[in-house]
């Protein structure tokens, strides 16, 4: 079947192409023509582009008309038709023949090469050789922009000037003034075996009906025209007899129906139909106007600027049983949403189905990057998976995105048709390519989306993904393929001598732009975060000269507390003749980082701690520690004095100095450090390494590997791998430990806040019910302890009843020193439950 159609968008690989009465097809590359066919075959057998060989973008524009000829029409799994179309001269003009060529013919030719006088066009028409001088060729070039030359493969509408030699050599055109003033006569010999879409003829109306009209045209031609394709102005005036000027839109072999059209943009060979302003595609209009109903096909509305529209029936209504002709009568309102536009019939086509009005995409123009969306999963293939966002919209997923780390077997985890949410990484409509990731640390991210150089301001913080980890540093993407380096003196506050060790391929972290060059795309960036402090350092002792160092680490000192400060407490040494004044940061007062706090709150300036040892001397102030762990081990020299006395397979006590993205860094005694990798940091998967470890908690690690050269350490924090072989009484130990601190955290409770201390967990006390909240909670006093507040949740008042003034016999759960918050519960089988006493055996 031949066809006029309209190019509507144009890629790399294909033409999409707009066909009468809303339908589309599509011209795959290999069926521009011949010569454009072998040039891509010279390219393929080469593994080079050949010189003459343009991309269908150089050649080709929306809005282009053309004629097709249909090829196949394949249906998809999913029930959808895709029509294939060729306009390759030889397909579209097979009916034509050398004797049949006459003067003021108008038919499509290819260019077939480049010659110096002009070109040679291939018309598709055996034994004949058609030419176009430069002369006849100059102003189209001109016009259409799109080089100083036509190019091997272009598609023309060609008009014949001269035949010659009875067909064998014709003169063509392509002047603009020439095309457009062509119409088909009778003296051209048109038959319906060659009757080719495009051509301009006059007609005679026949009959008018309610669908359409008949015509006639070149004497013995009879045509027909639909209501889409009467010109909207006269639609109400055309009459038996009447003398109209139409154009061919398609030609059916079978059947010989031939179908026209009557609109103004068309009935000027060369021209070019009218364009949807780009902010009306996916327009949701509350008021569009029943203008016709037609019961096989569908409605005409009139939108809100008078243009009319085409809703095809099953657009009408959710389902067909649901679908009600009387709501489409003439003059009947209905909200409605562009969602294409026809350019062969220069009409908006609406859905009426609430799901479609209310869709966030409906096009990939729709989509931004950055954007997390919806989506179905279609299949599941090596370099990715496809994911289904909205009809008509694919993405792909890439094998390196479809989890925070790398899967081997994906099918694993993901099934065809499994709902998943996605974030948009790349989205380019023209090419119609969207690149998803299912990463959750970007999807989830709320830091600034970076997708271009521009936006890269330095000091801006954002989530990006490792691509690359070499000697050098790291190559870190982000949205859009904008990418950067981090060099390796900014991979972390400790040196990194294996960034393919610490780092791997997808490894999603946040990053600090340092410097930005937008004209050269190069972006300088930092795992850095920021230069603030650590806890250590925010204390620094004032004297002018350096206090002198009497003091070996690993000694067990007496101290004083002087001053509390926010991060710590400033200390006087006992039995010091020079006082000297040393520092305790909070988080070294207990192994527990909780108890280490509470420790803090109950301290007073004047309190005397005992058995603090000596841990660091950082020139401008000493460093104590009251962590018992890390004391037990420099006592028991379980400790590595230097690098040179470090062994792989070590296991040594050290706490948290700095927490990365990437993993942990630890110090032990003596002031060596180590790396935890993110993959080595526990047992159970690394998401955030700040949801595993906080800065000054005590742990235990495993020594993996050590390079001598650059003297770092790679540390295992795994808890299955840092036990050494007792773990059950390593556990009671901790534990002894910990109920030792919160029973020193009472005594000093005691002084200040006596009350407090007298609820423990497992107590049995009455309390009096104070309130009970909307959320089906209650609080409660106790007459022997004021200033708390005491909470019960709707789960541990049971199946209770209870009302404010009431007395309950409670059992406290939790208390809370350092917000004074106690929590109970009323619930019978915890109140009749006796506590067991744990005991460990020697």
């Amino acid at each position: 079947m031949l066809l006029l159609g309209c190019i509507k968008e144009v890629s790399d690989y294909e033409l999409a192409i707009s066909l009468p009465n809303g339908l589309s097809g599509f011209v795959p590359v290999t069926q521009i023509s011949d010569a454009y066919s072998k040039l891509l075959t010279k390219q393929v057998a080469q593994g080079e582009l050949p010189e003459e060989l343009n991309s269908l973008p150089d050649m080709y524009s929306p809005g282009t008309l053309v004629r097709c000829i249909v090829t196949s029409i394949e249906k998809s799994a999913d029930g959808r038709r895709s029509v294939k179309l060729s306009i390759d001269p030889k397909k579209v003009n097979k009916g034509l023949s050398s004797t049949a060529l006459a003067a003021g013919m108008l038919l499509s030719g290819s260019v077939l090469s480049v010659e110096d006088h002009g070109y040679l066009i291939d018309i598709g028409v055996t034994g004949t050789h058609a030419f176009l001088p430069h002369q006849k060729a100059k102003n189209y070039i001109k016009a259409v922009k799109k080089g100083p030359d036509l190019k091997v493969g272009q598609n023309l509408n060609c008009v014949i000037v001269e035949v010659k030699n009875e067909g064998r050599v014709v003169c063509l055109s392509i002047d603009r003034s020439e095309v457009t003033a062509s119409i088909a006569t009778e003296r051209q010999n048109w038959a319906l075996s060659n009757l080719l879409p495009g051509l301009v003829v006059k007609a005679r109306v026949r009959k008018v009906a309610p669908l359409g009209m008949k015509l006639t045209f070149l004497t013995y031609f009879t045509g027909i025209v639909d209501f889409m394709h009467m010109d909207p102005e006269k639609s109400m005036s055309y009459s038996p007899d009447q003398v109209v000027k139409a154009c061919v839109l398609s030609v059916h072999p079978t059947s010989r129906v031939v179908r026209l059209t009557l609109l103004p943009p068309f009935l000027h060979p060369g021209g070019a139909p009218r364009q949807l302003p780009g902010q009306r595609m996916g327009a949701v209009l509350e008021e569009a106007t029943v203008k016709a109903f037609y019961k096989q096909f569908g409605a005409v509305f009139e939108l809100d600027d008078g243009t009319l529209a085409f809703a095809r029936l099953k657009h009408l209504s959710k389902t067909r049983k649901s679908f009600k002709p009387g709501a489409f009568k003439e003059g009947c309102k209905h909200k409605c949403r562009i969602i294409d536009y026809s350019l062969m019939d220069e009409m908006c086509v609406v859905s009426l189905k609430h799901q479609i009005i209310e869709a966030r995409f409906l096009q990939y123009q729709d989509i931004h990057t950055g954007d997390v969306v919806q989506g179905r999963v279609l299949s599941l293939k090596p370099i990715g998976m496809q994911v289904k966002v909205a009809d008509g919209i694919r993405g792909l997923v890439p094998s390196l995105h479809l989890s925070d780390v790398i899967l081997k077997h994906p099918e694993k985890k993901y099934n065809i048709g499994d709902e998943v949410k996605c974030r948009v990484l790349e989205c380019n409509p023209g090419g119609k390519k969207l690149i998803l990731t299912l990463k959750k640390s970007l999807v989830q991210s709320k830091l600034p989306v970076l997708s271009n150089y521009e936006d890269a301001k330095p000091g801006l913080i954002t989530h990006g993904f490792v691509v690359c980890a070499r000697e050098f540093g790291c190559i870190v993407k982000f949205y859009n393929d904008v990418k950067g380096l981090v060099p390796k003196n900014e991979l972390g506050s400790e040196p990194v001598s294996c960034p393919d060790k610490v780092f791997y391929e997808g490894q999603v972290l946040k990053v600090m732009v340092l410097k930005c060059e937008p004209q050269q795309e190069r972006l300088l960036l930092s795992f850095r975060l920021s230069s603030k402090p650590g806890p250590e350092d925010k204390w620094k002792c004032t004297p002018k000269e350096k206090q002198e160092v009497k003091y070996q680490i690993g000694e067990i000192v007496d101290v004083k507390i002087l001053k509390k400060k926010d991060n710590g407490l400033e200390v006087s040494i006992l039995k010091d003749e020079d006082n000297m004044v040393a520092w305790i940061p909070t988080l070294h007062l207990s192994d527990f980082v909780a108890t280490s706090k509470l420790l803090w709150h109950c301290l007073q300036e004047g309190d005397v701690l005992p058995r603090v040892m000596y841990l660091s001397d950082k020139g401008e102030h000493i460093i104590l520690s009251r962590k018992s762990a890390m004391i037990s081990a420099v006592q028991e020299e379980q400790v590595v004095r230097s690098f040179s006395e470090i062994q792989p397979g070590m296991l040594l006590t050290g706490y948290v100095r700095n927490v990365m993205p990437f993993g942990v860094f630890v110090e032990f005694p003596f002031g060596v450090t180590g790396l935890a990798p993110k993959v080595s940091m526990s047992d159970k998967f690394v998401t955030d390494t700040k949801d595993h470890f906080v800065v000054g908690q005590t742990v235990i690690a495993k020594v993996m590997s050590i390079d001598e050269e650059k003297q770092r350490v790679l540390l295992n924090l795994k808890v299955s791998e840092c036990s050494s072989g007792d773990s059950a009484a390593e556990s009671f130990a901790l534990l002894n430990q910990y109920f030792k601190e919160l029973k020193e955290i009472r005594d000093l409770l005691r002084r200040g806040e006596p009350g407090i201390c007298e609820l423990v967990p497992g107590k049995r006390v009455h309390m009096v019910v104070q309130d009970v909240r909307e959320d089906g909670s209650a609080l409660f006093s106790c007459s022997s302890v004021t200033g708390l507040t005491v909470t019960a949740t709707r789960y541990h008042l049971g199946d209770k009843n209870i009302a404010p003034g009431e007395k309950r016999k409670v059992l406290v759960l939790h208390v809370d020193a350092l917000t004074s918050e106690v929590y109970v519960s009323l619930r019978e089988e915890l109140l009749k439950q006796r506590p067991k006493r744990v005991s460990m055996r020697s």
